[in-house]
């Protein structure tokens, strides 16, 4: 089972659900994990009577919300302690040292810091990840309007000092009008659909799947995404 984790103080609800949905149509069962304060998740994803706790199916995903570590999933789903999730892939959403250190991120295949520019993006995101002495691998997700190399030195200085390598390949989101309409209108009709966002949002995409599952062609990763884009 592969453990992706998606860290950092900026939302990242919607991206996950949309990397999940590519990594299922490539036939992997996925479970996604909100593990934030605000459980976003709660809100864009429609179930039937929610508890505490819960994991629901939705576009072959499943979504979990309101655990603090493995072993509460391990009992909702009536597993033992020695037995493992039945899940290809795994993807945590992550905005705080405790659930770091809870589902033992330091241990994942693929670690994801996402972030904006705006200051309490970028530092309360680092904080989550400021104190491990041990050095933690990690690939940045950076939502930006102009991509400007300056915000991601300011993002160097500003991790200068923390256990952290920095992944070269970053990954860049742009800050548009019309995908995040793309992605509100996705939310009221409760579907993950791909064919209005822009090309750019796509291809970076396809560039957090590629990291999570490098086998798989990216060209292979395209056709997928069409695919789907076809289907919706």
């Amino acid at each position: 089972m592969k453990k992706i984790g998606f860290v950092g103080a900026f939302d990242k609800t919607d991206l996950i659900v949309q990397v999940a949905k590519i990594l299922t149509v490539l036939g992997n069962r996925v479970l996604v994990l909100d593990t934030t304060i605000t459980q976003k998740v709660k809100y864009i994803i429609p179930v039937i009577n929610p508890t505490v706790s819960y994991v629901t199916e939705f576009e072959e995903i499943d979504i979990g919300v309101g655990f603090d570590d493995f072993e509460e999933v391990k009992e909702y789903l009536g597993l033992t302690e020695k037995e493992s999730l039945n899940y290809d892939i795994v993807l945590i959403d992550i905005d705080s040292t405790k659930a770091f250190d809870n589902f033992d991120m330091r241990s994942a295949e693929t670690n994801f810091f996402v972030t904006s520019f705006d200051l309490y993006s970028l530092k309360k995101g680092l904080e989550i990840i400021s104190g491990y002495k041990e050095e933690i691998p990690m690939t940045k997700i950076l939502y930006s309007k102009e991509m400007l190399q300056e915000e991601d030195d300011y993002l160097n200085f500003l991790s200068m000092k923390m256990n952290v390598n920095w992944n070269p390949n970053k990954i860049y989101f742009p800050f548009e009008q019309g995908d995040q309409s793309v992605i509100i209108e996705n939310q009221r009709v409760a579907k993950i659909k791909f064919r209005n966002l822009s090309e750019h949002y796509k291809e970076s995409l396809l560039m957090v799947v590629n990291e999570i599952i490098k086998e798989v062609k990216f060209s292979e990763l395209r056709k997928v995404l069409r695919s789907i884009e076809k289907n919706s």
